[in-house]
């Protein structure tokens, strides 16, 4: 087998063995997958690899068969009449080994391996093609090596997998597009850089009065000819006067530039935040809470530093240089152009380093974010690691985000370390030239001494300057990954749009109606054609197995997603032609997992309405059955729940977040599984008062529970997306149908629970 690198070491080392044991002499691996569901459904890891020459997996034994574990392993060759075919079921996804009459093997997987399993088919495809001499992608080349994120094949050339890597951005393109946070502080900027400009330009006075003081003042009386009273004295303090001017035009300059950075970063967080806030739940359903706050936080705090500082440094650098370059004209032509040697070699320098710069600093801000996101999921459920004793192993997955993070930068600070120490050697190259051309001009008589030294003290700052300049590449190039991870999200367009001619709902009805209603979450339908009427003040309850699509659908009414296809119209008019916001204020949701922020419980309840008096607050707490439980903590109303409410039950919780649900007086109720997480009593405390919470209210209600559903006006059966059934819980009992056979498998429950 060919000498693969690294990579190939990620795949498990008991399974490589196994791989490498069939191998033939010559034979190389191309692309391997791991899937983490068995035939059965249950989590159980397993594997495929296809080689140059064929495909080697894991398959379930059959009944008898002895073997170590549940799998064995086999190979197919690929031959024309072998396919590899992929496909998603609700939210399972298989890949299928089909023969040329039946199919050969099976790979289950859940939602997060479809991207490399599809990666995975494709690669497939192409060593079968080659296989058959049907070139349509490049062949493998010696030493290749294998993703592994997706066990897609790279070539040796290529250093990081095309399908896994991040996109690396323009940063000028991304940078550019900061201006319209500045525009309306253009009297700052502008003052700004008028400050720099004349800073600058002090800056450049001290090394122009050395000219003098050499030639009129330090020379004649080294050779003791008669100097000028008074003129040394002049000299010195022009020297002293222009530091002492360019330190104070120095400090206003930073100060108003960090000013307006600051300004500038804040209106960029806040603008992040609010589009964060308009975009819908289809958006956050495919990101990782510590991958967004990393992009709210991090990256604009990497911009602000880059506009407060970076840019600072970028305008008087380049200002300095063209001042410098103009003032080294005038003191001598030739020695200016022959300042000019160490340029070609430096821009070329930069061109080479600047894309991969900026390659590593995208792969950086994505290794950072996987890194803050494995924080973001073990600290917020440190409770649910602690109970499955599982500290080491999420120690590990943090230990191996961190080492990502420790790799990429070590590869970026590889490339920097060779780049700052050469522009530094060209630039020492290019001072020395100027000695040397500098000493035959003053042997010539063209110049003098005073005129050698005040070029060469120029010549130092242009060189530092310079040097200045190649070093902030690397912050410009950061900044630019930071600022099109920002703008990955102001440029998402929210799912869920604002109507282009709103019409106003006000105080609605309640009346609900759905039409043919369809939705698909990806390509898997999950609503097919739902219709049916709620009338105004009506109860209804939804029911129906795990994944029918309950939850889908009080998510449509609540206007979470927009349907695909069909409408939803509250009081005869379309919820799309309403505002989101204006739609919303007139719905009150209890949700089936109970969310509490950090802070008091008044603050929690009253989190609607923020307005509300103490009065409103008991009063909804009252109806909440929670009023009793909040008396008994030590502040009462003013007591902190904790993070997520983690210092109450679940059945507290679930009370509070009913209470903030009536504190708003919505016309229109949904209640997601409102008593999932409480016992007996407390549920029964809570029908109790839903009982007068519903009158002259719309009322949606999920529940698995069929008795907290009797009093419903009307049962909704939801099969597979579909309604299969609907009437009131004497009238489905009466059919015997699905509601039926739901009803009599929890009463046969009850029982044996009873016994």
């Amino acid at each position: 087998m060919s000498d693969v690198s690294r990579s190939w070491t990620q795949f498990p080392a008991n399974r490589r063995r196994q791989v490498e044991a069939l191998l033939e002499p010559g034979e190389s691996p191309v692309a391997w997958l791991e899937t983490d569901l068995d035939d059965r459904l249950h989590y159980q890891s397993s594997w495929v690899v296809v080689t140059d020459r064929r495909l080697v997996g894991t398959v379930p034994t059959q009944p008898g068969e002895k073997t170590e574990s549940n799998d064995r392993v086999s190979s197919w060759p690929l031959a024309e009449d072998l396919t590899l075919v992929m496909a998603d079921q609700a939210g399972v996804g298989s890949l299928e080994l089909m023969g040329p009459t039946a199919r050969l093997a099976r790979w289950r997987f859940t939602v997060p391996y479809s991207g490399a399993a599809g990666r995975f088919a494709h690669r497939f495809e192409e060593a079968r093609s080659r296989r058959l001499g049907k070139s349509n992608g490049q062949s493998t080349a010696e030493g290749g090596t294998v993703c592994p994120s997706c066990g897609a094949i790279l070539t040796a050339e290529q250093t990081e997998c095309p399908a896994c890597a991040p996109v690396a951005p323009n940063p000028s393109r991304s940078l550019k597009r900061l201006v319209r946070f500045a525009r309306h502080r253009q009297g700052l900027i502008f003052l700004g850089f008028v400050l720099t400009l004349a800073s600058t330009a002090a800056g450049l006075i001290p090394p122009y009065l050395t000219i003098p003081l050499l030639d009129q003042v330090l020379i004649p009386l080294q050779n003791g000819e008669p100097v000028q009273e008074g003129l040394l004295y002049w000299y010195l303090g022009g020297l002293a006067g222009a530091a002492i001017l360019a330190w104070l035009l120095s400090w206003a300059r930073t100060f108003v530039l960090a000013y307006v950075s600051e300004r500038v970063a804040g209106d960029l967080r806040d603008q992040t935040y609010a589009h964060l806030q308009k975009l819908s739940l289809e958006f956050f359903g495919g990101k990782r809470t510590g991958d967004l706050i990393s992009r709210v936080s991090s990256d604009t705090d990497r911009i602000c530093q880059f506009l407060s500082i970076n840019l600072v440094d970028i305008l008087t650098d380049s200002l300095m240089i063209v001042l410098t370059a103009a003032i080294l004209l005038y003191i001598d032509p030739f020695l200016a152009v022959v300042t000019l040697v160490p340029f070609p070699a430096i821009a070329w320098l930069i061109h080479r380093v600047r894309a991969k710069l900026r390659h590593g600093f995208a792969r950086g801000s994505s290794a950072w974010s996987n890194m803050v996101s494995v924080l973001a999921d073990t600290i917020p459920g440190i409770r649910v690691v602690k109970a499955f004793a599982q500290e080491q192993r999420e120690v590990d997955r943090f230990h191996t985000a961190n080492e990502t993070v420790i790799d990429v930068n070590v590869r970026v600070n590889k490339t920097w370390a060779f780049f700052g120490p050469m522009v530094t050697l060209l630039t020492e190259l290019g001072l020395l030239v100027i000695w040397v051309t500098g000493a035959q001009q003053v042997a010539a008589g063209r110049i003098t001494v005073g005129q050698l030294t005040a070029f060469l003290a120029y010549i130092v700052r242009f060189y530092t300057r310079l040097e200045s300049m190649s070093r902030l590449v690397a912050a410009v190039q950061r900044a630019g990954a930071a600022t099109h991870r920002i703008f990955e999200i102001l440029d998402r367009i929210p799912s869920v749009a604002e109507p282009e001619k709103a019409v106003h709902p006000g105080r609605l009805r309640g009346e609900i109606e759905l039409r043919n209603v369809q939705f698909r979450y990806g390509r898997r339908p999950v609503i097919k054609g739902v219709s049916f009427k709620v009338a105004e003040g009506e109860m209804i309850g939804l029911v129906g197995p795990s994944g029918a699509g309950k939850s889908t659908l009080v998510n449509l009414v609540c206007r979470f997603y927009d349907v695909q296809e069909g409408a939803i119209l509250a009081d005869g008019v379309d919820i799309r032609s309403f505002p989101v916001e204006e739609y919303r204020r007139n719905i009150g949701i209890v949700l089936q997992d109970p969310f509490l922020f950090y802070g008091s419980i008044a603050e929690n309840i009253s989190y609607g309405r923020p307005e509300a008096t103490r009065g409103d607050i008991i009063a909804a707490a009252r109806a909440a059955h929670a009023h009793e439980f909040i008396l008994r903590l030590p502040d009462g109303y003013d007591s902190l729940v904790g993070e997520r409410g983690q210092s109450l039950s679940g059945g507290e919780r679930q009370r509070i977040s009913i209470a903030r649900a009536l504190l708003t007086d919505p016309r229109i109720l949904i209640l997601d599984e409102a008593t999932s997480s409480v016992d007996t009593e407390t549920e029964r405390e809570i029908q109790q008062a839903l009982e007068n919470l519903i009158q002259g209210r719309t009322t949606i209600a999920i529940a698995h529970r069929l008795s907290t559903l009797r009093r419903a006006d009307r049962l909704v059966v939801v099969e597979q997306g579909q309604v299969s059934e609907m009437g009131s819980h004497d009238e489905l009992l009466e059919k015997n149908g699905a509601y039926a056979r739901l009803h009599h498998a929890q009463m046969q429950m009850v029982e044996k629970v009873g016994i």
